[in-house]
């Protein structure tokens, strides 16, 4: 299969998915390292081809997105890409630049293409976020004033409680008085155990 097409909101993914092996197998097989070089070559003018290719079917005017994937069907080459072992000119970070920057074309792997596909699905929804940003910005703001009276209201309630709590405090101060008159007179032992709690307080 020469391509396939994502359809994704409304824009097509453009993926090439035609990429031969042959050569890397060769140079993977080879037994001398002249051998290698030269098959090495042959892979390099593969990968720049494919990569030259793929780029082709980028054509935003009939919807598709503005960049493409290109998949390798081995992960040993692309991790060969990734670690410099295959590469344009000195390294592979060459030949992965050239086809990000130049070409708009991204490289993708068995293990890796799902994980790429799911980046693409959640910039989407991000996007589709964006396109609703007004309407989030008002239903934001409404809950920005509800919010708001909420805790003029919790404020309210924080005095009221504390004035309550001044008001149990100061009943249960006046019965330890009272408590300290009665074992004068009658010599006992005190009764009344006042328990003070604490006012509520208030962070920033």
């Amino acid at each position: 299969m020469t391509r396939l097409f994502f359809w994704a909101r409304v824009k097509l993914l453009p993926v090439d998915s035609k990429f031969s092996l042959e050569n890397y197998n060769r140079m993977i097989n080879a037994e001398t390292k002249s051998e290698r070089e030269m098959w090495l070559n042959k892979v390099k003018a593969d990968l720049k081809g494919r990569i030259d290719e793929t780029s082709k079917y980028i054509r935003p005017r009939e919807n598709t997105m503005d960049f493409a994937f290109m998949f390798i069907p081995s992960e040993s080459l692309y991790y060969d890409l990734l670690i410099n072992n295959v590469g344009q000119g000195g390294s592979s970070r060459d030949l992965i630049e050239y086809a990000f920057r130049d070409k708009r074309v991204i490289i993708v792997s068995p293990t890796s293409f799902l994980a790429y596909l799911q980046t693409v699905l959640q910039g989407l929804r991000s996007l589709q976020i964006e396109e609703q940003a007004k309407d989030i910005q008002v239903r934001v703001g409404q809950l920005g004033v509800h919010i708001k009276k909420f805790d003029e209201l919790m404020t309210k309630m924080g005095k009221s409680l504390s004035t309550t709590v001044g008001h149990y405090n100061n009943t249960y101060k006046e019965l330890g008085k009272i408590d300290k008159d009665v074992v004068r007179i009658s010599g006992g032992d005190n009764q009344a155990q006042p328990e003070l709690i604490d006012r509520p307080t208030q962070e920033d």
